[in-house]
């Protein structure tokens, strides 16, 4: 059997992050933010690009990290980036303009994910990344089913959270929130769904066109 461990961590030492990158992860350190991880990034550059996304919604704008893998895989798309937290956002236009990526391709959009979502337009979107308030994340997912379009992916990093859903005696709330999840996108016939061990674990859903 393969060393699973060491397999894990090959994947993540995989990509050489640019400096742009690696300066927006040094921010999130600074302010505490929990990026996802470079294999997690390139998973989201790769939807995007296969996806030829247009337009997409990310909850949670941390430093930029997320949305400059979304931008690598679609440079011509229109990301709508929400957070609650004016700070964090302020770094991530700092890493967007470093990156070259242009203030009309940007919504920075300050508020609480569902919150916002809530007020954003149906099958209008090509992509939905979670990674944001898990106190709303199931609302989250429903209004990412209202938000996307016949064909369009949700992704959740974090599905695994620290790898505690796959050990039943993890009964928190936020390891059961996720369990709940996983849970629902097994039972729907609408979505083509993966989950992968990258980072902190991925789910991906893809909304089944008729």
């Amino acid at each position: 059997m393969v060393d699973k461990i060491s397999s894990w961590r090959y994947v993540e030492e995989f990509t050489d992050e640019p400096e742009v990158l690696i300066r927006a992860r040094m921010r999130a350190e600074e302010l505490g933010v929990e990026c996802i991880t470079p294999s997690v990034g390139n998973h989201l550059a790769v939807l995007a690009a296969a996806s030829n996304a247009k337009a997409i919604i990310e909850a949670g704008t941390g430093t930029g990290v997320s949305g400059l893998y979304l931008m690598q895989g679609a440079p011509n798309a229109i990301l709508a980036t929400i957070d609650i937290e004016p700070e964090h956002q302020a770094a991530a236009k700092v890493a967007f303009t470093e990156a070259g990526v242009k203030a009309n391709q940007t919504r920075v959009i300050s508020g609480r994910a569902i919150d916002v979502m809530s007020n954003m337009a149906d099958a209008a979107y090509d992509l939905v990344i979670l990674d944001a308030d898990r106190e709303t994340l199931e609302e989250q997912v429903r209004e990412s089913n209202r938000l996307l379009r016949p064909g369009g992916t949700v992704v959740i990093p974090h599905a695994l959270w620290r790898d505690r859903v796959p050990d039943p005696a993890m009964r928190d709330e936020a390891t059961a929130t996720f369990r709940d999840i996983l849970r629902f996108f097994k039972q729907q016939e609408s979505f083509v769904v993966a989950l992968s061990p990258v980072g902190d674990g991925l789910l991906v859903a893809s909304k089944i066109a008729h």
